[in-house]
């Protein structure tokens, strides 16, 4: 990397961070562009150089690892499908069970306030909605296309499924960090949670629920 690229990463860096400071202290929605520029020193114009809105501000960092999903069934092995390539990438330790940088206190700390920022800003939760939906669409076109367009249907059932299991996820790693559960613990309850869908979704849901007589 050039010099002229590390030093356009280093201010990238810099808005991200300051940004997700001063929401930390106000929330996201208290918190303006102007204010986000003069505290990063850079000037307005810099910063919608580097993101579009104030969402991508936010979001971005965090939307790229929806990204890497579709990659990652995107670059499956041979023989491999893309619910186990979904199932690999979801819950090894650089997916969704990777640890913030830090002691465990200090990874805590973060998540809790990535988390918490998000979850109290509408506009972010509507900007995570917006997210999943672009996977889905983007994952869906990726299986129709490896089927030579032959069912999309059946891609986009597909691709619903994958990206709703990645969204009750993070839903769930949500709940419990902002309910005080312990990184390790929640990090076990993703992990069996999560094989326990993708066994349901790669088994078939046929006998799931069935009432017992006593119940009726």
């Amino acid at each position: 990397m050039g010099l002229r690229e590390q030093k356009k990463e280093q201010t990238r860096t810099r808005l991200i961070e300051t940004a997700w400071r001063l929401a930390s202290d106000r929330g996201f929605d208290q918190v303006t562009v102007a204010e986000i520029a003069r505290a990063a020193e850079v000037s307005e114009a810099t910063l919608f150089n580097y993101f579009r809105t104030k969402e991508d501000l936010f979001y971005a960092p965090l939307e790229s690892f929806g990204d890497q999903l579709i990659e990652a069934v995107r670059e499956r092995p041979a023989g491999t499908t893309p619910l186990a390539a979904a199932r690999d990438f979801l819950l090894q330790s650089k997916g969704l069970l990777a640890q913030p940088e830090g002691n465990a206190a200090e990874a805590r700390s973060q998540l809790e306030t990535t988390l918490r920022v998000i979850n109290e800003s509408p506009t972010l939760l509507a900007r995570e909605q917006r997210a999943f939906a672009r996977y889905t669409e983007d994952l869906a076109g990726l299986l129709n296309e490896e089927d030579g367009g032959a069912d999309p249907f059946t891609a986009t059932v597909i691709a619903q499924a994958v990206v709703g299991v990645h969204r009750s996820l993070v839903g769930y790693v949500r709940q419990r960090v902002l309910g005080g559960a312990s990184l390790r613990r929640v990090a076990g309850e993703v992990r069996d949670n999560g094989a326990r869908s993708f066994d349901l979704l790669e088994n078939g849901l046929g006998g799931y629920g069935v009432r017992d007589a006593a119940d009726s």
